[in-house]
């Protein structure tokens, strides 16, 4: 019988010029027929969620529908609505693709693609709202919106459906993600559990922060207002930021302040949101021991 190591060893990448989808797609039945075959307890659960569908934007949709099915949205609806998107919108499978990526490569706890298919709730909770969102931009706001509702309820994940998100996003844990109407999230982004992209008050208008491309954004991290986080600048964790972080910086406590200080902040030589390095800089600010 193959063991977990075998079924969830590192992937190699892609062979140049390859369909990035369609390898994916053929690593992932890999994984879940090594699964079921390990797992025979999980045998029909694999089939009927990965192997027994002829692509990811139809599994993913499979999934997706009876995650968030309730009493009066049959899985069956929200499946045609799930695989009509996905399967129109080549930017949506595009991002679908890095996220997957994303999560496999950035979080030691992730062992496959499939797993992260199947059971990475912040993966999850993206794809349904990437799907609410472009029903927000054909004006079906009333379905993006009752997405949305579901989305919350299943996945303790808020995200309002106007809500903009680049490629290869990792919603890491995910629980108590709050996303405000008017926010914009770059590419290779990678936001913990309980963070807060908010508004300031009753304000309307643009009024949620800005995340620039690799930002790494601590668990219970909170930033409001239509502020800037400049590009590759990394929030500390349980961090309140009320005004622009600069690129490449790290901002850290309750008011959040730069490390190096505001003239000469210190500069992050990695990409955060792709290194996931939560601590560096700690001995230049913090004198905390046990």
């Amino acid at each position: 019988m193959p063991t977990g190591g075998i079924c969830h060893s590192s992937p190699p990448p892609p062979p140049p010029g390859s369909d990035e989808e369609k390898w994916l797609w053929s690593q992932i039945v890999a994984e879940a027929r090594c699964d079921a075959e390990a797992e025979p307890a999980l045998a029909s659960y694999l089939y009927s969620t990965i192997l027994s569908h002829s692509s990811l934007e139809r599994s993913l949709a499979f999934h997706l529908g009876n995650k968030l099915c309730s009493s009066t949205l049959p899985s069956t609806l929200l499946y045609d609505i799930f695989l009509d998107v996905f399967s129109n919108d080549d930017d949506l499978r595009s991002a679908t693709v890095s996220d997957l990526r994303a999560a496999r490569q950035r979080d030691p706890a992730c062992v496959s693609f499939s797993h992260c298919l199947l059971n990475y709730k912040g993966f999850l909770a993206l794809q349904a709202h990437r799907v609410a969102h472009n029903l927000w931009n054909q004006s079906r706001k009333p379905l993006a919106h009752a997405l949305q509702s579901r989305i919350s309820d299943v996945f303790a994940v808020d995200i309002h459906p106007a809500a903009q998100f680049g490629k290869g996003i990792l919603l890491d844990h995910a629980t108590g993600v709050v996303v405000g109407e008017t926010a914009v999230i770059g590419n290779n982004v990678s936001i913990l559990h309980h963070v807060t992209l908010g508004g300031t008050g009753k304000v309307s208008g643009d009024r949620h922060p800005k995340i620039g491309d690799g930002v790494l954004i601590g668990a219970a991290a909170t930033i409001l207002g239509n502020v800037r986080i400049g590009e590759g600048a990394k929030v500390g964790a349980g961090s309140v930021v009320l005004i622009d972080v600069p690129p490449r910086t790290t901002a850290v406590g309750n008011p959040a302040r730069l490390i190096g200080g505001k003239q000469q902040p210190k500069k992050n030589e990695d990409i955060p949101g792709e290194s996931m390095d939560h601590t560096s800089f700690i001995s230049e600010w913090s004198d905390y021991i046990i």
